[in-house]
Parts: structure tokens; C-alpha cells; sequence
């Protein structure tokens, strides 16, 4: 198991490589690279968008627990707000942070309003 460094750009790092295998089983690099290629410029990522891009919408219950399971970094069981800023990094090193509007806009889909969102919010999110 890899030690989790707390420096942001370490930590994305090291969650990257374990993330690029796990999701080697449920999306392919295309989809991957449609989804970001959809979301490129500052201010015009938009998680629905993303989600069919990547073809996250189409998955099994199963295989979005483990999408979840990576992009929960901190293995807290839920996506927080700095872990959100993050979200393409988890799909691809390359991919850029969230804006602050773009991560606010995400988190609308808080529906319990907690602040973060938990796994069957982000099965919902992905569905809807």
C-alpha cells in the first residue's frame, strides 16, 4: 500500500498511478480524454457533461463505488471540497484543477447539504 504524502502535488501524484490502473478496468483513455477535452478552458467543466464524456452514466452501480473509492483520496467516504478541486487530476496527470466556481457548482450536488458528497450522491450525480 503507498504511503500517502501530504503535499498536495505529491499526494496527486501518487493517487494518479493507482488511479490510471484502477480505472484501466472501467473507462478506456479515449473516454478519458473526450471527457477532458470537454472541460479544457477555465469555467466550462460541468460534471454531467463529464460523466457521459467518459461514460461514467452508463457504468454499473459496482464499478462507480470504485470510481468513488479513487476519487475519495482520503478514504473518508466522501468527496470534499479540496478533493473536488483535484477531480480531473484523478482521470489523467494532465488534467487541470477545478475553479472555485466549477467546485461550488459541483458540490450543488450535495443534496444533504453536509458540505461534501457521499457515495450514493455521487451514484446519483452520475445518473442524473
Amino acid at each position: 500500500m503507498e504511503e500517502i504524502n501530504t503535499d498536495s502535488t505529491q499526494r496527486c501524484f501518487l493517487f494518479y498511478s493507482s488511479a490510471d490502473a484502477a480505472l484501466a478496468g472501467i473507462l478506456t483513455e479515449a473516454q478519458i480524454a473526450a471527457g477532458l477535452q470537454s472541460c479544457q478552458a477555465a469555467d466550462s467543466f460541468n460534471y454531467k457533461t463529464f460523466y457521459i464524456k467518459v461514460g461514467l452514466n452508463s457504468k454499473t452501480k459496482d464499478q462507480l463505488s470504485k470510481v468513488f473509492g479513487i476519487l475519495d483520496q482520503d478514504r473518508s467516504g466522501f468527496i470534499e471540497e479540496d478533493e473536488l478541486k483535484l477531480f480531473l487530476q484523478n482521470f489523467s496527470a494532465s488534467g487541470r484543477a477545478l475553479t472555485d466556481a466549477e467546485t461550488k457548482e459541483f458540490l450543488a450536488g450535495d443534496s444533504d447539504g453536509d458540505g461534501r458528497i457521499g457515495g450514493d450522491e455521487f451514484q446519483a450525480l452520475v445518473k442524473s
